[in-house]
């Protein structure tokens, strides 16, 4: 090989490196889709979801209007809140800013995260919340209706609620006792659980759909080999680090998440919001 051959050779080489290394590391928001069918809707109807987790207070712009836009051009018919949106370590103001900006967007609903528990001041965190029209699920549900749509929406609070309150019961027993009595399978129903690695019991119940984040992605990817590396409450490898899982007739849906640490980077792994289209058939 001749010396000018080499260098092109080294240059090319520079370059795909230099481009899987911006590609790695790329904090920037970005937006995955995922499509659900269902006989519950109408053939006609579709509602469209936006699930937000493990904001951890993270700031996109003044007053929150990066992620605010974006979630706005999603023109979602339901927003989900699905915990860790408040950060037990970072000043409140990143969350208070986002619940300002998407006040009035669409109905909005929130179940708590570990770090919210964390904080010792979940009460003064949920006034928050409803403060600016989000419902807050407590082990509870509500009935809706979007778009003519009939849906049930529920709520079970992270696992660190045992240490403040039901210190009587496990989790299982929580989960249970708030959910047993919806039996009708006429309804679509959607859970917000903060953590996906209690499936095996929410697949206990049901539910049509359940919506989580807690594990970040597993901070680190590698495309088509790893889907993470490492998640909080599931190590090395997770099972369920980010993307649809289905179970049966159960669909998981796990969020990446949309919190950025630079002390801790997110590798082929950017801050996602998620949007989630069901259709009937």
């Amino acid at each position: 090989m001749n010396k000018k051959r080499k260098i092109f050779v080294i240059l090319i080489c520079f370059v795909i490196l230099a481009l899987l290394m911006v590609c790695a590391f790329y904090n920037g928001l970005v937006v995955n889709k995922h499509k659900l069918t269902t006989n519950k809707l109408n053939k006609e109807d579709s509602i469209r979801i936006v699930l937000i987790t493990d904001l951890h207070s993270h700031i996109y712009g003044k007053n929150q209007s990066k992620l605010v836009s974006l979630i706005e051009k999603q023109k979602p018919d339901i927003i989900a809140l699905a915990g860790d949106i408040v950060d037990d370590s970072v000043p409140i103001e990143g969350a208070k800013q986002f619940l300002i900006g998407i006040e009035g967007l669409a109905p909005t609903f929130y179940v708590s995260g570990n770090h919210e528990y964390w904080s010792n001041d979940i009460r003064n965190i949920k006034a928050l919340f409803r403060k600016y029209n989000v419902n807050v699920l407590e082990n509870n549900y509500q009935n809706i209706n979007i778009r003519n749509s009939n849906l049930i929406i529920g709520g079970v609070e992270d696992p660190e609620i045992m240490r403040y309150e039901y210190t009587n019961l496990n989790y299982s027993e929580i989960f249970h006792n708030s959910f047993s009595e919806l039996k009708d399978k006429s309804q679509y129903k959607i859970l917000l659980a903060h953590r996906p690695e209690f499936i095996e019991l929410y697949k206990e119940s049901y539910f049509d759909l359940v919506l989580s984040g807690h594990a970040h992605g597993g901070q680190v990817r590698i495309p088509f080999i790893i889907n993470g590396l490492f998640a909080p409450n599931q190590g090395w490898l997770p099972k369920f680090a980010g993307g649809k899982y289905q179970h049966d007739s159960l669909v998981h849906v796990v969020s990446r998440g949309i919190s950025f640490n630079p002390r801790l980077p997110r590798i082929f792994n950017p801050p996602e919001v998620v949007v989630i289209d069901i259709e009937g058939e």
